[in-house]
């Protein structure tokens, strides 16, 4: 304990000694000392652990072991919402580790109790009550628009007897005329819950003091993994211990964040930086928080735009609201803190335990104060009301007032004050959340965001090697770089590595993210880098390779992605010269081998670098920029050089409604905007034998599916081609655990989006700057370009205070023409299209 507090006070010993006898009386010393060894191993070996996560985060005792990294006290977290002596059911210490180490432990755990001893545990993938509907219809061969509308008539978390329950239109459909409507909701209810798949849980992992098979059926899956046969909720009713060790991305980027400063000398412990960093706060409150853990969805930052928070407090409320249920609290929330709303108590016992809520109860741990301080239950006699709460028991839950009245009456608290009180807490305790969860991962988020203030670009490369995989996450951090101001750099055989790396023009491309570079390539280039310095020609950088490793197709790979642009050449050239390049290195390498001169034998270079005469390049066309990027986007799955759509952004900044990264954040319904190019089209036959699409749209931001249903897709076929660049309007269309979706409207090609959507020309004019002659030649452009739209003058005086004019004799073309001669003489910033 004492290496955590450098005073131990007379609490800090009670609360130790409270949570040790209770530890003893439920004969769980044993289950914190195997936790504490593993994390001790992790710690030891360099795997990043996290602060905690779960109620374990409660716990002192945890605390003073190194198992967890949050101080109880310090943000009043309860140990009996972890360990209950009055409801004595399995604890949960649930770790984070680095998910790309994550198998270290675990091999770790198996080697010190025994490979037998310990596995995984098996998880069934259930039909729930909206999926079942959907493969249903989809047997039923119904139409996928009508099939989608009836799942999302079944409010999330019900089953379909509750919803014919609670569902008037859905009850009808169950008990409709039509044959087809009812076999789909008879089937489902047969089919409901049924296990549709099996497979590794994410987590968690089982240790038996014996040999698994004494105790549990095992099961090998198809890629060779031995589970349990039985799932989490079984294993623990038998009484096997089951521990959680999950992979947690986010823990591997602060890791590598960590190292890439190391190479420019900067050493950095996490856990001892600032929680009261002002920069960090202002970056949380201009809601810039892509690639901040928990804190990146673009309805998250619009709440810390509106939150402005100042503490590590405002950020453990936030994690906790920002959540299906609590969410309506929310803007209550950010109005107490901001004074909109008055802050009140029900009883003034109530301002100690509300304070840092503002009022509002946030946390479950809240529920439990309430219950100790005001009514005199125990800590564990308060958990016990907190989940009767949550279950909505009406037998319980009269009990548990009774018993509230009378402790609250002990406390000189009114019957009429103490039922409000119990009213207000059984509201809350239903979507409360898990104070010491939000507290572990608001810390996890604090570091991120504290990293991505101070040290962005190592920030952003370590978030780029952590998600190589993922294309549409890497375009969402590109697109990050660009608004922050750092330069993605292409990758490049001369400085890339296999992740990305820092370097003094921006973050450069790792070799690890083009298709086809496996590690033992990227180990080449990079070893013969080392040994002979940047290379200056094909033939000079393959000779020194590996080419067991670095094959011709590695070599394309190369060149098409761009790898290889510091080389001599274009890429058409440095492709017609593979063959070469290769034969010419067999030789020269063969040559080595026999110790024998070629005719390309080479001489020192003043003891520098080996040169020679190498083939010349084949002269060849250059690759069009377009052929160019496509294949760029062939190799690494994304733009890097450019982007197709760079010559319409205008276009997307002032007519999209939404960028499709952010299509996520909005419901289920909603008409939106969007332009982009098609990147993949899947033609499909409806049950009327009509060819409807399945589309991808990529933007700057991300990419979304569209669909065109057959009515759309007659209209439009023309233009639903690959590459092609279109406005599209649709109505967004929701699933649970999936990404959203467009159902398509109308398509335009991005060419037409001006004449169609700009309604306003704008311009800046600073009242300091204006004279005749600029008046006169604006006049006269504006004349030059009738059109549709309204002619706006923004005039700024010396104050930065605006006066907006708008032109009612003149109406003018927002075409490209008008708008770079206007931005010519004024100033690219200082000109604009409004939609």
């Amino acid at each position: 304990l004492r290496w955590r507090y450098s005073e131990i006070t007379p609490e800090i010993e009670q609360r130790l000694r409270n949570e040790l006898n209770i530890i003893k009386q439920t004969g769980y010393a044993g289950y914190f000392l195997i936790v504490k060894d593993f994390i001790d191993y992790a710690r030891k070996k360099g795997i990043p652990v996290g602060p905690g996560r779960g109620s374990a985060a409660g716990s002192l005792v945890a605390y003073a072991l190194g198992i967890t990294n949050i101080d109880p006290l310090r943000y009043n977290l309860i140990f009996e919402r972890f360990l209950n002596p009055e409801r004595i059911t399995l604890p949960d210490i649930d770790i984070d580790f680095c998910y790309e180490r994550r198998e270290k432990i675990i091999d770790y755990v198996k080697k010190k109790y025994g490979d037998k001893n310990v596995t995984q545990i098996i998880t069934f993938g259930t039909m729930a009550a909206r999926a079942v509907i959907r493969d249903v219809g989809r047997v039923l061969k119904m139409k996928y628009n009508e099939v989608d509308r009836i799942a999302k008539l079944i409010p999330f978390g019900k089953n379909l007897d509750e919803a014919i329950a609670l569902v008037p239109e859905f009850r009808q459909l169950s008990e409709s005329e039509d044959e087809t409507y009812r076999k789909l909701i008879d089937y489902s209810r047969v089919l409901e819950g049924l296990a549709r798949h099996a497979s590794t849980h994410a987590a968690g992992v089982v240790i038996a003091p014996a040999e698994l098979t004494n105790f549990v059926p095992l099961y090998k899956t198809n890629q060779g993994d031995v589970t349990t046969q039985y799932d989490m909720k079984c294993i623990e009713k038998i009484g096997l211990l089951k521990m959680d060790f999950l992979g947690l991305r986010t823990l591997t980027v602060i890791d590598n964040t960590i190292k890439l400063l190391k190479k420019r000398n900067i050493e950095i412990d996490i856990d001892k930086i600032p929680l009261d960093d002002v920069d960090t706060y202002k970056l949380f409150s201009n809601g810039e928080t892509v690639g901040v853990f928990q804190f990146e969805s673009s309805g998250m930052r619009e709440c810390l735009r509106k939150l402005k928070p100042e503490c590590i407090e405002d950020l453990i409320a936030m994690n906790a609201l920002f959540r299906p249920g609590p969410m309506v609290m929310i803007d209550d929330f950010i109005d107490r803190k901001h004074g909109r709303k008055p802050i009140e108590y029900l009883h003034p016992s109530l301002e100690p335990i509300l304070k840092e809520t503002y009022g509002v109860i946030v946390y479950q741990e809240q529920v439990i104060q309430i219950a100790s301080k005001l009514a005199g239950f125990s800590m564990g006699e308060a958990d016990v009301l907190r989940r009767a709460m949550g279950k909505k028991n009406p037998k319980a839950m009269q009990q548990q007032l009774k018993r509230f009245v009378e402790g609250a009456n002990k406390n000189g608290i009114p019957t009429n004050i103490a039922e409000e009180i119990f009213d207000l807490m059984s509201r809350f305790a239903g979507y409360g959340f898990n104070k010491s969860h939000a507290a572990g991962y608001a810390l996890v988020a604090y570091q991120t965001a504290y990293l991505k203030t101070h040290y962005p670009a190592e920030f952003m490369a370590a978030s780029f090697s952590s998600e190589m995989g993922n294309t549409d996450r890497i375009m969402v951090l590109m697109e990050e770089c660009r608004r922050m101001g750092i330069k993605v750099l292409p990758p490049d055989v001369n400085e890339s590595f296999t992740n990305f790396v820092v370097t003094e023009e921006g973050i450069r491309f790792g070799l690890g993210a083009i298709k086809n570079v496996g590690k033992g390539a990227i180990e080449s280039i990079v070893r013969a880098r080392k040994k002979h310095g940047k290379f200056q020609t094909i033939f000079d950088f393959v000779q020194h390779l590996d080419l067991r490793l670095v094959n011709r197709k590695v070599l394309e790979s190369l060149i098409q992605a761009g790898a290889m642009d510091s080389l001599q050449g274009h890429r058409a050239q440095l492709m017609a010269a593979v063959g070469t390049a290769i034969n010419f290195a067999q030789s020269q390498q063969s040559a080595s081998l026999r110790r024998q001169t070629s005719i390309f034998d080479v001489v020192e270079d003043s003891g520098k670098r080996k040169v020679g005469k190498y083939p010349d390049l084949p002269i060849v066309e250059r690759w069009s920029p377009f052929t160019k990027l496509a294949k760029e986007k062939e190799l690494l799955g994304f733009y890097i050089s450019g982007h197709p759509l760079a010559k319409f952004e205008e276009e997307l900044q002032a007519f999209s409604t939404v960028s499709l990264e952010a299509l996520n954040s909005l419901q289920d319904g909603a008409l939106v905007k969007v332009g982009g190019i098609i990147t993949s089209i899947k033609t499909h036959h409806d049950r009327n034998q009509r060819i409807m699409a399945f589309v991808k749209l990529e933007d700057f931001s991300g990419s979304c599916e569209v669909l065109v249903f057959s009515d759309a897709y007659e209209k439009n076929q023309g233009l639903i081609k690959i590459d092609s660049m279109v406005m599209l309007i649709g109505q967004v269309s929701t699933r649970e655990n999936e990404n959203a979706k467009i159902i398509c409207r109308e398509i335009l090609p991005l060419t037409e989006a001006r004449e169609r959507f700009a309604k306003n020309v704008c311009v800046n004019l600073n009242f300091e700057d204006i004279n005749d002659e600029m008046l006169g030649k604006i006049k006269k452009l504006v004349q030059k370009n009738k059109g549709e739209c309204f002619f706006l003058i923004h005039l700024i005086n010396g104050d930065q205070r605006e006066c907006l004019i708008r032109s009612q004799k003149f109406r003018v073309s927002p075409q490209e023409n008008f708008i770079s001669q206007l931005r010519q003489m004024l100033g690219k910033q200082n000109v604009w299209i409004e939609g």
